[in-house]
């Protein structure tokens, strides 16, 4: 049987996991609780469910996934399971306090009106932007958080190699 090998274009299913058990991402509808869906039936790809749908073709070693994905994926053939771990440092970083930050309400745009579990991109005045979540909000600050929503998780991968195209 064939065996995956660097530069190969792949079909796969993933399956990942919080250290918790808590599944962020899936190829596998059933496994999506779809969390952040307006309902179960949710077909924006944007929507922030975290769940793909169906299968995920990629090529192997071209930096699409983690580059520990990719290792794992040399040597399997087509059917075969693996689970993995990549480790926080080695996925979206340690969670760093000194990206939460306080802005007065009155430093922000008088239509904006923030509340907690927002999410949104804030823009400077040289129009750099920064993705964040409101994790508090008072009547006169609001504290915004960009660390990435996975930062200081492990994150564990169940991939099965669907196909080699």
């Amino acid at each position: 049987m064939a065996q995956a090998k660097n530069g190969d274009k792949v079909i796969i299913n993933y399956i990942g996991k919080l250290e918790d058990g808590t599944v962020f991402d899936s190829t596998l509808e059933e496994e999506c609780d779809h969390e952040g869906c307006e309902t179960d039936e949710c077909t924006d790809e944007d929507c922030g469910c975290g769940c793909e749908s169906g299968p995920m073709e990629t090529t192997i070693g071209e930096a699409e996934l983690f580059p520990q994905i990719d290792e794992a994926l040399v040597g399997m053939a087509p059917g075969e399971k693996k689970t993995i771990v990549v480790k926080a440092e080695d996925a979206f970083g340690e969670y760093d306090k000194e990206k939460v930050f306080v802005v007065p309400r009155s430093d922000l745009p008088a239509d904006l009106k923030p509340e907690v579990g927002d999410e949104l991109i804030l823009t400077n005045d040289d129009d750099e932007e920064l993705g964040v979540a409101v994790t508090a909000a008072t009547e006169n600050d609001v504290t915004f958080d960009s660390n990435h929503p996975l930062a200081g998780e492990d994150l564990t991968f169940e991939i099965e190699l669907v196909e080699i195209l």
